[in-house]
């Protein structure tokens, strides 16, 4: 589990992709503070495991599913990346709760200038929208972030300058992907409303059903 208050920028040193999955190396230096092989590491949102550290460089492995669903193999050597270690119970809740596993990848389709601030319009995959709500919670590349308003296909969220200069948020351009986590306690809400259940469920969650039952 995450916050999406990302620590540090890590630098990709290498990427090895194989038919069914990759081998992704990283500097760091601040995630790595107190780090053990097993541990887990947010690399751009994404939940990953240390299988080997040296001095200030980590590897971990990448699934097939993780490739297909994140933009990870889009990585080069040089690339930057958000980095985050798991929220430990004494830390201070920042962002929100995030679980590094990515719901799927949007792109930037615009970016304005808002004050002292900018304003990204975010693509997303429609299955993605129907839980992102205004002022609600996204992690964009492992970064937690308040929406500011939604449209039919479309989201958009505003960065301070703070959140421009410490993240890759502040390099990405229009077109480029980021990957996505909606609000974990939103999906696991419409889950027991019936949105999304699996089709042979014989009975849907309804407030009625919960109100007879002292839930609601």
């Amino acid at each position: 589990m995450f916050t999406g208050i990302v620590e540090e920028l890590g630098i990709v040193r290498d990427l090895r992709l194989l038919p069914n999955s990759g081998r992704l190396t990283l500097q760091g230096k601040k995630v790595l503070e107190g780090t053990q092989l097993g541990d887990s590491i947010a690399v751009n949102g994404v939940c990953l495991t240390v299988i080997h550290q040296s001095g200030e460089e980590f590897t971990v492995d990448v699934m097939a599913e993780t490739l297909a669903k994140t933009n990870l193999g889009d990585l080069k050597s040089g690339s930057r990346v958000n980095l985050e270690r798991a929220l430990q119970l004494q830390t201070r809740l920042g962002g929100h709760l995030v679980s590094g596993h990515v719901d799927g990848v949007g792109s930037i389709r615009k970016i304005t200038p808002w004050g002292i601030a900018q304003l990204l319009e975010i693509t997303a995959p429609s299955t993605l929208l129907s839980f992102i709500l205004p002022k609600g919670s996204i992690a964009i590349d492992g970064i937690s972030l308040t929406v500011v308003d939604v449209e039919h296909d479309c989201f958009s969220v505003s960065l301070i300058p703070h959140t421009s200069q410490e993240t890759t948020l502040g390099i990405k351009k229009i077109g480029s992907s980021i990957n996505l986590e909606t609000d974990l306690i939103g999906k696991y809400v419409a889950r027991f409303m019936g949105f999304n259940r699996v089709r042979d469920s014989k009975e849907d969650l309804t407030m009625t059903f919960l109100a007879e039952n002292g839930f609601a």
